[in-house]
Parts: C-alpha cells; structure tokens; sequence
C-alpha cells in the first residue's frame, strides 16, 4: 500500500491549471481545424446553367430528361447517379466546365425522367440501351463515365457491354451489385450505426423484420399516401444519415420533395429485389473488358453503405487504375473529402484522356 500524503493547495491549483490548459488547447485545437476545411463552394466548380438541355424518348413507355453543361467542344463525360432512382442534381459542378463537355441524365423513373417511379421496362440492360441511345442522339463516338454508389455498378455494366465507346473512368463509393453489398445496406449497417437502423427495423412490425426488403417493398408500392410516404421517409432518413460520416447532412433538405423520395425507394428495392439484374459477380468477372482503360476510383474510408473493401476488389483487377481511399469520408458525394478527390480526379483526367 503506497502511502496518502494530502496534495498541497498550490500543487491542487497547478494539477488544475495543466489540466485546463490541456482540454483548452486540445477545442482550440479542434475548432481550427474545422475552420480550415474549405466548404463545398470552395471546393467546387460553380453551377451553371445547361447549354442544352430536353427528353428523349427511350420507349412506349419511358422517356428521360438529360442536360448539357460547359464546352460543346470538350471531353463528353455522362455522368451516372446513384439509387438506382435518384436522378441528377448539380454533379457538373466536380468538373471544369472550359475543358469538359458534362451530360446529366435522369435514368428510367428518376426525377425529371416520365412516367415518375415507373418499373416496367426498367431493368439493368434497358439502362444500358438508353446509354447508347443518348451517346448516339448526342452525336458522340466516345465519353468519360462518372458514376457513383449505383452509379458505378451501371458504368461498370455499361463499360463492358460497350468498352470501346470508353474513353475511361471516375468511379465514387463502389457498389458491385452483390447479395452480399444489398445486404451491407439492408442489414450490416447495425454494426456502425445500431441506433439508426434500430429505428429504421422498428418501422416494420416484428412480424415482417426476417425480410425488410419485402416488407418496406409492399409499403412503397401501396397506393395509399398514408402508407406509402411514410415508409419511403423511414428509408430515405436511414440511407442519407448513414452515408455521411463526418457531417451532419440537412435532412429537411433532402427529404423535401415526397415524389422524387417515394419514385427513389420504389425503383430501388426493384432493383435489390432482382439482384440489380445481374448474374453473379458479373462485374468483377467481366472487369478484363475495360481494365486497360484509366480509371480513378475514389472511396470513403468509413462509407457503410459500400464498403472499402468492394473498391479494392475492383483495383486489385484493374492494373493501372488510381484507388483514393478518402479519410475525412464516408458515402456521399458532397462530405468536403470526397468532394475534393472527385475534383482531383476530374483534373487528373484530363491528361489521361488525352
């Protein structure tokens, strides 16, 4: 036993004052960091407005809004959003408009894209088809391929259907269209976040909890707006919560338009429904078809949606490919990491598609 020998006032006060001090420095420390991470504006490209834009009718039933921004002359880019079901919002601000030619597309159901959360004729292939139908609309031989989240298992699956109308790839938060990365999403999300997806299970009853997919599926697709609204916000806040990790996204925001939501969760439990209609593994299997071309794959180092390590699967197949492994990072597109290496990517294009 050591001995207790009462500590002296003025040791008591300078025990305290180093403490203090310390916890001082270390918010002080803190905050200026913050203060010193650039904000989306001073990251990105500013926002213009398209030179062209309009709709394409795909099929009896589909037609699909795209638009046009900066150089007609420059580098095509198609530019391929996440969901499935999504749409574009402002992805041609990661690029420098003076060099790149930048083309938005809504896909089949999407945002602006008619008739509005459609699922008929909308699979994998008829994706890939409308591609090629706007490519060739738009008088282009070859274009740069953006996509991210399911954006990316669509560049991959479009690439290797059509490698030569390639000219290359940025890729952002690989998904590989897998049981196992639907899973990821749908259920694995507990191990990081047990609150979050907590409340999101809790929306089903006990009863239908073995099978969330089935169960949120019946709900988006009920006609009633009591019931289908309801659970498209319950998935939408679960999936845009978990996919930033170091910011606090404003959900208020992005939850405002219901129909875009509610067209958004029913094209993408369709799509996780029928394995984003792929065979098994297809796209890591076919990477040898478009693996000497450039590619940039840029991935948060604590994304729970897609995991880091489908991204590097995909550059252990891909001699030659660049992967960023973003620290400051997790899922989204917008966290100031991975919208500052999207931004780096598209510059460091530019030498590689030349």
């Amino acid at each position: 036993m050591g001995l207790n020998y009462p500590m002296k006032p003025y040791f008591r006060f300078l025990t305290f004052f180093i403490l203090f001090l310390a916890f001082h420095t270390k918010i002080m420390a803190n905050q200026m960091q913050t203060s010193l991470q650039p904000s989306l504006d001073e990251i990105l490209y500013p926002a213009l407005e398209p030179f062209d834009q309009g709709f394409l009718k795909v099929s009896n039933i589909h037609t699909l809004w795209y638009a046009q921004y900066g150089n007609p002359q420059g580098v095509p880019v198609i530019v391929l959003h996440g969901g499935p079901g999504f749409g574009c919002n402002t992805e041609m601000r990661f690029f420098d408009l003076q060099f790149y030619r930048v083309i938005l597309l809504d896909q089949r159901g999407a945002n602006r894209s008619k008739p509005s959360g459609e699922l008929k004729e909308n699979t994998t292939d008829n994706l890939i088809a409308d591609l090629e139908a706007l490519r060739k609309y738009l008088k282009i031989k070859q274009w740069l391929v953006f996509g991210g989240s399911w954006g990316s298992t669509l560049a991959l699956a479009y690439g290797q259907t059509h490698p030569d109308k390639c000219l290359g790839f940025i890729l952002r938060g690989i998904f590989l269209g897998r049981k196992c990365d639907a899973h990821q999403l749908w259920y694995g999300i507990r191990a990081q976040y047990p609150d979050v997806w907590q409340e999101f299970a809790d929306f089903i009853p006990l009863s239908e909890r073995n099978d969330l997919i089935t169960a949120y599926e019946k709900r988006f697709n009920d006609s009633d707006p009591k019931v289908h609204y309801p659970a498209a916000l319950a998935f939408m806040k679960y999936d845009l919560t978990c996919s930033y990790a170091l910011t606090t996204p404003n959900l208020d925001k992005l939850l405002g338009d219901k129909q875009r939501m509610l067209s958004t969760t029913r094209i993408f439990t369709h799509y996780c429904r029928h394995d984003c209609f792929l065979e098994k593994n297809q796209l890591l299997n076919n990477i040898h078809k478009i693996n000497h071309l450039p590619a940039i794959i840029v991935h948060g180092r604590f994304d729970v949606i897609t995991l880091p390590s489908n991204a590097y699967a995909l550059y252990q197949q891909w001699p030659g490919a660049q992967l960023v492994l973003v620290q400051e990072g997790g899922h989204a597109s917008l966290e100031p990491g991975i919208a500052k290496a999207l931004v780096q990517a598209t510059e460091k294009m530019k030498s590689l598609t030349h």
